[in-house]
């Protein structure tokens, strides 16, 4: 039940002459208002008290008129943005509607000033890095209008500049449908305690949470009182954070039979996503996207518990964060089942030996180590694996592969596209006997294998296929895609079952007849390879 439902409940206890005066005082409450919030959620997220949120849900839920009431009544300076700049023809409809001649506007700048120094302007972010243009001016609200489109890095990197005089109220207001790729699974993770059913945190619409952003995502703590949270003595404040749902039956102005047709003409799971604001639905891949994501979703579905009787531990991918706000991923393998990773932050692994000391307590059945030595960060690590007769290799992404696509077609631009297009052969369920892979239940882990694109170059012996860069993959997406790259380093190297199987059952039937298990055939494999 909303704020103003519950108000209205109340209401009809009172008499009717007590009724009227409430009604008359509503409407001389609002009478200065050109733009008066619908009864339900447009008004209690017009009300709501959060630092950050998230409106939205299902298309029509009058999204775009709550941000041009809130930047043109309750604001000083806003700044209100689409993903294009072309895609703001809406917002200044609408605007021009609510503002009318109150305030001057600015066609070239799309931009209105009132005579009390108010303004507020509209803007596209289309590039990654466009943010960089509006930073530096302080505003008391930044709107993003199907913030889902958007990528975390534009929008946390703009927070910085989310300020205002004592006693003025500031706040970021994401309006959106559900994200329709992976750029925008950010969004999901930001409100996760009202979108994830199993989240530690679970939240209501309208409560509040609160988190500190490292790095572009929430770190969820307690309470509003400020914290050490990167544990160096610095206290942060939290920002507050809320969902609230919107629906199409929430607003008369678009809920009508064509506009409803119009939604169940879409193809799924754009349908699903607007028309009911369904969160979980699929993301529509993108033309170049190198690892589908029902590929990924498949492999998670066959996902159980335990790893399958028999099959030791083949191997382990680390990417390797030592020191600051990233963190270490280890993925540990058993053929094709995928234990939950372990993710540590990079501050507890802040060298080499700490990193080893990791992978020895997770490591069984004399498994391969797969080092990542990207950025120089691995190779400490690597030689003390080595040092303690593990055995480990480095993986190095942007060395040259001379291998080929399984059937022979294409090569490889280097290790990491000849690495993540394997992984995406072992997903292909079209194969014989369909994928081995079974992956955990992991949205991150999700995002970070389905955000990769790919193109096909030509290279001197041939075609060839070229995986996006990963510093450009980063700058994109706004973060490292390291639960991603540690499973995918997991799979590139180690024991198999198509070239060890045999071994494993050997080891198996030797356990049933009371002997001991052969522990040569995992290093012979090894050696072998």
């Amino acid at each position: 039940m909303s704020l103003l439902d519950d108000i209205a409940a109340k209401l009809e206890t009172l008499s009717p002459e007590a009724k009227a005066d409430v009604v008359q005082m509503a409407v001389d409450a609002t009478a200065h208002m050109r733009f008066v919030p619908l009864p339900g959620p447009q008004t209690d997220a017009y009300l709501s008290p959060a630092d950050i949120l998230l409106y939205g849900g299902q298309a029509g839920g009058g999204k775009s008129y709550l941000l041009m009431g809130l930047a043109s009544q309750e604001h000083h300076s806003s700044i209100i943005f689409r993903r294009e700049s072309s895609q703001t023809d809406g917002l200044e409809k609408s605007g021009k509607e609510i503002i009318g001649d109150t305030a001057g506007f600015n066609g070239t700048d799309k931009e209105w000033t009132w005579p009390n120094g108010r303004t507020l302007k509209l803007a596209g972010m289309k590039m990654p890095d466009d943010w960089l243009k509006h930073a530096g001016r302080e505003r008391d609200l930044f709107g993003f209008d199907e913030a889902g489109e958007f990528l975390v890095n534009q929008v946390a990197s703009l927070i910085a500049w989310l300020r205002a005089e004592e006693g003025r109220r500031t706040r970021v207001v994401l309006a959106s449908n559900p994200p329709r790729s992976s750029d925008g699974y950010w969004l999901t993770e930001w409100f996760a305690p009202w979108l994830d059913q199993n989240h530690p945190l679970k939240a209501v619409p309208g409560e509040l949470r609160y988190a500190v952003l490292v790095k572009g995502m929430p770190v969820w703590v307690e309470g509003p009182d400020e914290v050490d949270i990167r544990g160096n003595g610095e206290l942060v404040k939290p920002l507050s954070f809320t969902f609230i749902p919107a629906a199409l039956a929430d607003n008369p102005f678009r809920n009508t039979a064509e506009y409803r047709a119009n939604l169940d003409s879409l193809p799924e799971p754009l349908r699903s996503q607007l028309k009911y604001g369904d969160f979980t639905a699929g993301k529509i891949d993108a033309v170049d996207q190198l690892i589908p994501s029902e590929w990924v979703k498949a492999a998670q579905r066959r996902w159980t518990a335990q790893p399958p009787v028999g099959v030791p531990q083949c191997a382990i991918g680390v990417d390797v964060a030592q020191g600051g706000s990233d963190r270490s991923v280890f993925a540990p393998r058993y053929d094709g089942w995928f234990a939950p990773l372990v993710a540590i932050p990079g501050v507890e692994t802040p060298d080499g030996p700490s990193v080893a000391g990791k992978v020895l307590t997770i490591r069984r059945d004399l498994s391969k180590v797969i080092v990542d030595l990207g950025g120089g960060w691995g190779g400490d690590a690597l030689a003390h694996l080595v040092a303690n007769d593990v055995d480990a290799i480095g993986y190095m992404g942007v060395k040259i592969s001379l291998k080929r696509t399984r059937d022979n077609q294409l090569q490889f631009y280097n290790v990491r596209t000849e690495a993540y297009w394997r992984f995406r052969e072992a997903l292909d369920p079209n194969q014989a006997g369909g994928s081995p892979i079974a992956l955990p239940p992991d949205k991150e882990l999700e995002a970070d294998l389905t955000a990769p694109t790919f193109e096909t170059i030509r290279m001197k012996r041939g075609m060839g296929i070229k995986i996006e860069p990963k510093d450009d993959l980063v700058k994109r997406i706004g973060r490292s895609p390291d639960r991603g790259d540690a499973v995918v380093m997991s799979w590139w190297a180690g024991p198999k079952a198509a070239t060890d199987l045999k071994g494993w059952e050997q080891q198996t039937k030797s356990r049933r007849r009371g002997g001991a298990a052969p522990k040569v055939v995992m290093g012979h494999a090894n050696r072998r390879r």
